[in-house]
């Protein structure tokens, strides 16, 4: 039996659990990026995100995505196409758009961060100038995106020429692929972790993002290996990886919107308890001048207006 009709024949009955399972996660992919692209937006500064932050999680969902078009598997699953119904490839290749909404959407948040990057104030305090800050410049932002896109061209430019003079090699590109996803997703959250910390607040990271995709890397990612098998190890096994480095950032960052000296909890109570407005407002509010003792000399309202000489 051809073993590429014998793989067309199971592609042809995808069943009803996975398909639905996997038409769910890419809208999870969507919705869980929303509240980040949201946030940026609604507060027009994408303060308090790291721009490598940025840069590893881009080049890292790159490679994520080219590993899984040029992996051998996604080309049988395209070749089966002419032999079963559309329902079923759209069924087959289902994995191949999870990875595409996941690169589009953090695509997306290099986009917005550069539109909204702060460069009146500095990236790392907003009530100072980029001038007398060491963080990095909207410079840096622009550099970071010219990186991205040149990234991007040369995995395009060396997957196809792979594909068309060395196909027995795609197999071994696609796994260094994977690899190299693997690695930059390791580091992607350590910037960001870094950033948080030493801001102590979140700024414009967003937290629900992060609540949904956290569990929802893990369910992704059984999801993929359940498709893919042990051999797909380099495509969901960075997922695992993202999980939980992306548990630990949302950890800290809970931490420090709810609980740290800089809370919204604990500044609404300042506000409350001594009248104090949160983040040093009080600081910059004039005094009132105290008003100056009386003199003898000088008339005030009890002095009469004619007096005796």
């Amino acid at each position: 039996m051809d073993p590429s009709t014998s793989h067309c024949r199971e592609l042809a009955s995808p069943g009803i659990f996975q398909p639905v399972l996997s038409v769910l996660i890419i809208f999870g992919i969507l919705f869980s990026y929303l509240p980040q692209h949201v946030r940026i937006i609604s507060r027009r500064s994408s303060f308090g995100i790291s721009p490598y932050f940025v840069l590893l999680g881009v080049t890292s969902g790159t490679s994520a995505f080219a590993n899984i078009l040029v992996f051998p598997k996604t080309s049988q699953h395209v070749s089966c196409c002419h032999e079963i119904s559309g329902i079923a490839c759209f069924a087959g290749l289902l994995g191949v758009f999870q990875m595409g909404m996941q690169w589009l959407c953090f695509f997306s948040i290099l986009l917005l961060f550069v539109i909204y990057f702060p460069r009146a104030t500095s990236p790392t305090d907003p009530v100072s100038s980029v001038s007398t800050s060491n963080g990095p410049t909207y410079r840096t932002a622009l550099a970071i995106t010219a990186i991205c896109l040149f990234h991007a061209l040369a995995t395009v430019i060396i997957s196809i020429a792979f594909a068309l003079r060395q196909p027995t090699a795609l197999q071994s590109w696609a796994n260094f692929l994977g690899v190299l996803a693997a690695i930059l997703a390791s580091i992607q959250y350590f910037p960001q972790i870094y950033t948080t910390f030493r801001l102590r607040c979140v700024g414009s990271l967003s937290i629900p993002m992060m609540c949904i995709q956290t569990p929802g890397s893990l369910i992704w990612a059984a999801s993929l290996a359940a498709r893919e098998g042990a051999k797909g190890w380099s495509i969901w096994g960075v997922l695992v990886v993202t999980a939980c480095l992306q548990g630990t950032l949302l950890v800290m960052a809970i931490y420090f919107e709810y609980f740290g000296p800089n809370s919204k909890r604990k500044e609404a109570h300042r506000a409350d308890g001594d009248g104090t407005p949160p983040n040093g407002a009080a600081s910059e509010r004039p005094e009132t001048p105290a008003r100056e003792p009386m003199s003898a000399d000088r008339p005030s309202e009890e002095t009469p207006l004619l007096q005796s000489q």
